[in-house]
């Protein structure tokens, strides 16, 4: 389920780029570029962000609250503010491969396909942190690793 649909409420309020960790390297301008793509929405605790083998259309941020990362079923990973998801989807275009369920309220950081590859375009620094946590995320995924 795409966060924007039933359960989540899209606010409008300012991010702290500059306080998540993927965001570290950017400069001033390039965090203001950032920020002007990411749409900011409200999860409710217990709502599905992904579902494992749906089509995926957005990358996600945590800003706040955290979130159970299953595949298959089995518990892979916790997610919390500062972490990422959803970009194997959005980059590859393949189903996604694990379903992200909101464990508490959340707030996340959306970016559909065609603002990521945007944004991936403009900020080779960001698109490098994102390729190399993807190349890592992959991994876990092969490795069946648990965090």
């Amino acid at each position: 389920m795409s966060p924007s649909r039933q359960g989540a409420t899209v606010t409008q309020t300012s991010i702290p780029l500059s306080q998540i960790e993927l965001f570290t390297e950017l400069s001033a301008k390039e965090l203001k570029e950032v920020s002007r793509f990411l749409t900011r929405v409200s999860v409710a605790e217990g709502k599905d962000l992904t579902v494992q083998g749906e089509v995926g259309r957005e990358f996600m941020i945590v800003v706040e609250g955290t979130a159970s990362v299953r595949r298959n079923g089995r518990l892979i990973a916790k997610l919390g503010p500062g972490d990422f998801f959803g970009e194997l989807a959005v980059i590859a275009g393949v189903p996604r491969t694990a379903t992200v369920t909101a464990d508490t309220p959340m707030v996340v950081e959306a970016l559909n396909r065609r603002e990521f590859s945007s944004l991936l375009d403009r900020s080779p620094k960001l698109a490098r942190k994102i390729l190399i946590g993807a190349v890592k995320r992959l991994h876990q995924i092969e490795d069946g690793l648990v965090r």
